[in-house]
């Protein structure tokens, strides 16, 4: 579709001379946009026709003026005719500056990114994470490695940066740097805001992007089995950096947060709810969106273990994320765990363990803090009260694993001396000599966080075992019971 694009020549009489003559201006108009510029004449009013946009007569001043206003208006066309040809996208003021010789300097790609990326440094811990601001440093690089690899140049103006250079784009990352698919999205949706910053600045008319597909491959994100979290719970790390990682990592599966909203958790986003109960408040750093957390028992002993511990009001000694993530994965090497274990894992464990154990989708998709339908599949609107009920229906599922944490915490081996002394049971009796023989062979067959679980049920016993016998039938309808809910409660069900 061509413009609408027109040439005028007009007496600007409110700059008139003191000889009474007037200076003569051109007008361009492209769409209805105007620019204008003067012509370095003078003209008198009295010659001048209007309706014909020059001067009347035959003089040799007539003839002189007539002839500037058809060359100019001749050099005007031509200029527009070819910016039609090479742009397909024209404005007055630009054919204004080219007819003058002063068109703007091409502006180039890669000078756009570096204006960009200095403008983001500045709002790094303000409104931007330090990660998403490596990620725009990043693909600069590897599009000036482009650059180079595919046309031998440093740099290319911002309006060549068409579909085929974002085809060329695509396939030298996956053919020469051989991303993943989703890296791939990733870096060139990072490319499509630097061209959008164009668009805006008027560098460009035309987005390469608007035809250009940009779709996520679905992949399993993976996520951690209850299994996996008691190994990573029940490990002694002698490095307390490993150790300190492991708990980071405890706490998001047991809260659903993202390594940047734990990095911000202070004191003040802890606070007593309507249930008498500690809930975290606060807004993504990701999405500005608000999330309402219970704070369960795991995720509470992990505070009170550090706490005293961090700079000002934080709760938690955080890593930075590169850290934080070289760490874990030595955690989950040490651990026996084959998967690839980062700081977002814990969050996806978090919504899985949830789901398995009753929480509704609902529920999740608040408290992880999520923006639309499409990340929860299920979005609605729901009350704390409603998210508090079915969160203490799922600590109730998580039972052994607070007491795993407190085994963990306390790091006392619970001894079958030290509960035959609570219950007071007499030993060293002959006729006993079996059934101390017996018990002990099925002590030894429970585990650290078994005993101790064995322990906290005999003291709720209203009718506690007297003799060894006694405590062997106790411990063994323990143990056979024990045995056989064994499958159960090492998987997520």
């Amino acid at each position: 579709m061509r413009s609408t694009f027109k040439v005028l020549f007009f007496l600007k009489r409110d700059k008139q001379k003191t000889n009474g003559s007037v200076p003569l201006y051109c007008r361009i108009t492209v769409d209805g946009q105007e620019a204008r510029f003067g012509m370095k004449c003078d003209v008198n009013p009295k010659i001048w026709d209007v309706k014909a946009g020059k001067v009347t007569g035959r003089t040799a001043e007539a003839v002189k003026i007539n002839t500037l206003v058809e060359n100019v208006k001749a050099g005007i066309y031509k200029v527009y005719r070819e910016l039609q040809e090479r742009d397909n996208y024209v404005t007055a003021e630009k054919i204004k500056n080219v007819f003058l010789g002063i068109e703007q300097k091409q502006q180039t790609l890669l000078e756009l990114f570096d204006w960009h990326n200095k403008e983001r440094k500045l709002q790094i811990d303000v409104n931007l994470s330090k990660s998403t601001y490596s990620k725009y440093c990043t693909v600069r690089q590897v599009v000036s490695d482009f650059i180079l690899y595919k046309y031998n140049l440093h740099d290319v103006p911002v309006k060549e940066v068409n579909q085929q250079f974002l085809s060329d784009l695509e396939i030298y990352l996956f053919g020469v740097h051989e991303y993943s698919k989703n890296t791939v999205v990733t870096m060139m949706k990072k490319l499509r805001h630097i061209i959008e910053i164009a668009l805006n600045k008027e560098w460009i008319y035309r987005n390469p992007f608007k035809e250009f597909k940009l779709q996520w491959q679905k992949v399993d994100r993976g996520y951690l089995t209850q299994s996996e979290i008691e190994t990573m719970i029940d490990f002694r790390f002698e490095d307390m950096r490993m150790e300190k990682a492991r708990d980071i990592f405890i706490f998001c599966a047991f809260t659903g947060l993202a390594h940047t909203d734990v990095k911000h958790l202070t004191n003040d986003h802890i606070q007593p709810s309507f249930d008498g109960k500690l809930w975290i408040r606060g807004k993504r750093m990701k999405t500005d969106t608000e999330y309402n957390i219970p704070v369960l028992n795991i995720p509470k002993m992990i505070l009170e273990k550090y706490r005293g511990q961090t700079k000002g009001n934080l709760v938690l000694p955080i890593f930075d994320i590169m850290t934080y993530n070289t760490l874990l994965k030595k955690v989950a090497k040490m651990c026996g765990i084959n998967k690839n274990v980062s700081s977002h894992l814990a969050r996806h464990t978090f919504a899985t363990l949830t789901l398995t154990k009753g929480v509704s989708i609902e529920s999740v998709s608040k408290m992880l803090g999520h923006t639309n339908i499409q990340t929860t599949q299920i979005y609605a609107r729901v009350t704390d009260k409603k998210i508090g009920n079915e969160m203490s229906a799922f600590a109730g599922n998580v039972r052994k694993l607070d007491m795993k944490m407190q085994t963990t915490q306390n790091q006392n081996e619970v001894s079958i001396g030290s509960i035959i002394s609570t219950l007071k049971i007499a030993s060293g009796r002959a006729s006993d000599a079996i059934w101390e023989n017996l018990t002990t062979k099925v002590w030894d067959k429970l585990s650290g966080i078994e005993r101790q679980t064995f322990v906290s049920e005999t003291e709720n016993m209203k009718s506690k075992p007297k003799t060894y016998r006694d405590f062997y039938v106790v411990l063994m309808d323990y143990f056979l019971n024990n045995l056989e809910n064994q499958d159960d409660s090492h998987t997520l069900g």
